[in-house]
């Protein structure tokens, strides 16, 4: 099937999960929502959250999408059940990969960054429950981080000092994995890796992501059977400036285009 695999996050972050998506399956096309008018989602209440998803698989239906990944951990974990049940389409979400973590660890003390709306859903307590009874989980609210990716505003000194600051537990308390929460948060990696100590593993969850959304495509038969290398539309509602500049370095055969509101 020629039709786009939808793809939404709450701006540029989802970016890091469309890489791989766009690595392990490159002749599919792509439609990408950046909800940036709306970031962060993570400083939202569930219900404005599954409200706000809900606008945007009815955007990306209405673009003719066959499948739809939400690129979001905030959105995943605080909307994807109420999408199943909602839409026929199938879904593919991202959690954050406490699993690998906990089972790879070897001072028994893992570290999550990631939002409020992400740490205080009941999935991500499931996860932690199922895959941390014997190691100590260190979660942190990476409150603010967001806005400074959205922006573009990677060299800003105070960036640094908010991560120092954010990590400094994880340091503390000799955590030997770091999993980032959030799609955002993979543009923060030379950051990271200039503070953690080098033992430290950072991981994120955006090739699981892709091999589930291959394992869902293949088993509905949606697949995309063409050898032309798939066409990618990324859609913001803000200004196209810094998903622009992102998107340059990483995707060809793309387009861009700003738009406005959009209701579902």
């Amino acid at each position: 099937m020629k039709e786009p695999i939808g793809v939404f996050d709450s701006g540029i972050g989802g970016t890091s999960i469309l890489k791989e998506l766009v690595k392990l399956l490159p002749n599919e096309n792509i439609i990408y929502l950046a909800d940036s008018a709306n970031a962060p989602y993570g400083q939202k209440n569930p219900e404005q959250i599954v409200a706000l998803c809900k606008k945007n698989v009815s955007f990306l239906l209405k673009k003719g999408c066959k499948l739809i990944v939400v690129a979001c951990n905030t959105a995943t974990t605080n909307a994807i059940s109420e999408l199943r049940s909602s839409y026929s389409v199938p879904f593919v979400g991202i959690e954050p990969a406490i699993k690998p973590a906990a089972l790879g660890t070897k001072t028994k003390a893992i570290g999550i960054l990631a939002t409020k709306g992400t740490l205080s859903s009941a999935l991500f307590a499931k996860a932690s429950d199922s895959y941390g009874q014997n190691t100590e989980i260190i979660e942190v609210i990476g409150k603010g981080l967001v806005e400074y990716i959205e922006a573009g505003d990677f060299d800003n000194p105070n960036l640094e000092i908010l991560l120092k600051k954010y990590i400094q537990p994880m340091i503390h308390n000799h955590v030997d994995y770091l999993v980032l929460g959030c799609s955002h948060y993979p543009f923060l990696v030379p950051l990271l890796t200039k503070i953690l100590p080098q033992n430290v593993k950072i991981i994120d969850s955006g090739a699981a992501v892709a091999r589930q959304t291959r394992v869902v495509l293949k088993k509905k038969c949606i697949a995309n059977t063409s050898n032309k290398v798939g066409e990618i539309m990324f859609y913001t509602n803000s200004k196209a400036n810094t998903l622009a500049e992102i998107v340059k370095n990483h995707f060809k055969n793309y387009k861009i285009e700003a738009i406005k509101t959009y209701t579902s």
